[in-house]
C-alpha cells in the first residue's frame, strides 16, 4: 500500500464521523435538572428512610413519656367525675374544659377505632394514644364510657384552625434551605463539568471534521483531566501520523523517479544495442537502481516505524567492546579501499551497557554507511564513558558539515546541497533513523568537526537504564 493510499484510507475512516446533531443533546440547564433531582431525590430518600426508622424506634418511648405525664391529671379528673352522679359527668367535663388548655370530653367505646395494641390497652384499663401521639383515651373504670384528652396541642379549637406544628414547620425550612444550599453546590459542580464535556465535543467534532490541530482546552474538572489528555494526545498522534505520511508519500515520490528514470532510459539504450560490453554495462547500471529504489523502499519502511511508534525496547546488557567490533566488521565489506579502524581504548575493562540489539544496528549501520559516502580515506569508530554515559564516534575525513546545518541533518529527507549527486545523495533518511533510535533509548545524536576533518557524529545514551529486560 503506497504513502498515498494509506494517507486517503486514515480519511476516509476519520471522515465516517458525523457530529451529533444538537436536537437530542444535553443542554447545561438540563443536566442541572437531572443532576439534580437525582442528588436530591436521594437525599430526601434516605434521610426519610432514617426519619422513619428513629421515629418508630422512639415512638414508644415518645407514647409512654406521654402517658407517665398525663396520667396524674387523667385520675384526678377520673375522681371529680365520680364524685358525682353520671347524669352530670357531661355538665363537668364542660366546666373542666374551660379550665384546661386542652380539650376534654367523653364518648362511648363503640365509636373509637384504634390500632389493636393502643384498643386492648384500652380495654384493660391503661391509657391509650392515638396514632399522632397528641390524643390520650382511659376508660372511666368499669363503665363503657371513654374519657377523651386532647389534641394536646394547641389553637385546636373550631374557631381557631388547628396550625402546622412546629417540628413539620422546622422540617419543611431546614428542608427549603437545604434544597437551596444543594442547588447551588450542584450548579458550580455541573457548570465547569459541562464546559469540560462541551469542549471535548467541540474537539471532537472539529478533529471528525478533519481540523487535527484542534486541541481541547485544559480540564477544569479533575474528573476530566485524564479524558483530555487523552484526546489531545490522540490528536497529536494523528495529526504526526499524517504529517509523516505526506511526507513520505511526497518524498519517495520525489526520490523514485531519478532511478526509474535512469532504468527506463537503460532499458531503451538496451534495446538499441546489440554490444555485448555495453549490454552488460547498462544491465549493471539497472541492478544500481534495482538496489537503490530497494535501499529507499526499506529505509522509507523503518523510519516509518519508528516515527510512528517507538517499538517496544527489549534492553540487554552487552559487553560493549566485543559489539562494537562486530557491528563494525559487518560493513567492512562494503569500506572499498578506505581505512575502517575501531579503538575501544578508553573503555573500562569488560564495560557493559545495555542496549536493544534489534534498534541500536541501525544507528550504528547508518552512521558507517554515511561515513562510508563522504571519507577519503580513513573512517575511525571510537567509545568512552563519561558521567555514567556511553559515547560512540563515527569520525571520516571528508567534507565535513558545516555549524548551521549540523542539526538539520538529522531530521527526514533533509540532505546538504553538495552531496545531491548519484555517488553520495541517499535518501535523508539514515540520520533520522539514527535520531530515532537514540531517542528510543533515552539519548541523543549529534553531528560536529572530525579529528581528522570531516565530520564526527556522536551517539550518547545512559549505560544503565533501570528497567533491564532480556
Amino acid at each position: 500500500m503506497t504513502g498515498n493510499s494509506r494517507n486517503n484510507r486514515l480519511l476516509n475512516i476519520l471522515g465516517r464521523y458525523k457530529p451529533v446533531p444538537w436536537r437530542g443533546r444535553y443542554s447545561l440547564s438540563r443536566l442541572f435538572f437531572n443532576f439534580y433531582l437525582l442528588v436530591m431525590g436521594s437525599f430526601v430518600a434516605i434521610a426519610f428512610f432514617a426519619d422513619f426508622v428513629i421515629s418508630t424506634a422512639v415512638k414508644g418511648i415518645a407514647d409512654d413519656y406521654t402517658s407517665r405525664f398525663m396520667r396524674g391529671t387523667i385520675v384526678l379528673i377520673e375522681d371529680d367525675l365520680f364524685r358525682k352522679p353520671r347524669s352530670e359527668w357531661p355538665k363537668t367535663i364542660k366546666a373542666l374544659d374551660e379550665k384546661f388548655a386542652y380539650k376534654l370530653d367523653i364518648v362511648d367505646r363503640w365509636t373509637l377505632k384504634l390500632p389493636p395494641k393502643q384498643a386492648e390497652k384500652l380495654d384493660s384499663g391503661e391509657l391509650a394514644v392515638d396514632s399522632d401521639g397528641d390524643i390520650l383515651y382511659h376508660r372511666l373504670k368499669q363503665t363503657p364510657q371513654i374519657l377523651v384528652v386532647g389534641p394536646l396541642t394547641p389553637d385546636t379549637s373550631p374557631d381557631h384552625p388547628r396550625a402546622l406544628p412546629l417540628e413539620l414547620r422546622i422540617r419543611l425550612l431546614t428542608w427549603s434551605l437545604i434544597g437551596l444550599f444543594l442547588a447551588i453546590a450542584v450548579w458550580f459542580w455541573v457548570r465547569p463539568v459541562w464546559r469540560d464535556l462541551e469542549a471535548l465535543r467541540q474537539t471532537a467534532r472539529a478533529l471528525g471534521e478533519g481540523h487535527f490541530e484542534a486541541r481541547s482546552p485544559e480540564a477544569r474538572s479533575s474528573a476530566f483531566e485524564l479524558l483530555t489528555e487523552t484526546l489531545n494526545g490522540m490528536a497529536e498522534r494523528i495529526q504526526r501520523l499524517i504529517a509523516t505520511q505526506k511526507e513520505l508519500s511526497s518524498a519517495i515520490s520525489h526520490e523514485l523517479r531519478t532511478p526509474i528514470a535512469r532504468m527506463r532510459f537503460a532499458l531503451e539504450m538496451l534495446a538499441e544495442t546489440d554490444g555485448r560490453a555495453e549490454r552488460e554495462r547498462l544491465g549493471q547500471m539497472m541492478g544500481i537502481d534495482l538496489d537503490e529504489l530497494d535501499n529507499l523502499i526499506d529505509s522509507s519502511l523503518t523510519y516509518a516505524r519508528f516515527e510512528r511508534e517507538q517499538p517496544e525496547l527489549h534492553l540487554t546488557p552487552v559487553e560493549l567492546a566485543p559489539w562494537l567490533e562486530q557491528e563494525v566488521n559487518s560493513m567492512r565489506i562494503l569500506s572499498r579501499n578506505l581505512e575502517l579502524t575501531v579503538d575501544s581504548s578508553a573503555l573500562p575493562a569488560g564495560q557493559q551497557v545495555e542496549l536493544d540489539l534489534k534498534s541500536m544496528p541501525y544507528a550504528i549501520t547508518n552512521l558507517l554507511r554515511n561515513a562510508l559516502q563522504y571519507a577519503r580515506s580513513t573512517i575511525a569508530v571510537s567509545a568512552e564513558v563519561v558521567s555514567n554515559r556511553i559515547r560512540v564516534h563515527v569520525d571520516d575525513d571528508g567534507i565535513g558539515i558545516p555549524a548551521p546545518e549540523r542539526q538539520r541533518v538529522f531530521f527526514a529527507f533533509t540532505r546538504l546541497d553538495r552531496s545531491r549527486d548519484r555517488s553520495t545523495g541517499g535518501y535523508g533518511l539514515g540520520l533520522a533513523i539514527v535520531r530515532l533510535v537514540l531517542e528510543q533509548h533515552g539519548g541523543t545524536a549529534t553531528a560536529d568537526e572530525s579529528p581528522l576533518g570531516g565530520a564526527r557524529f556522536t551517539l550518547e545514551w545512559p549505560l544503565s537504564q533501570n528497567v533491564t529486560q532480556t
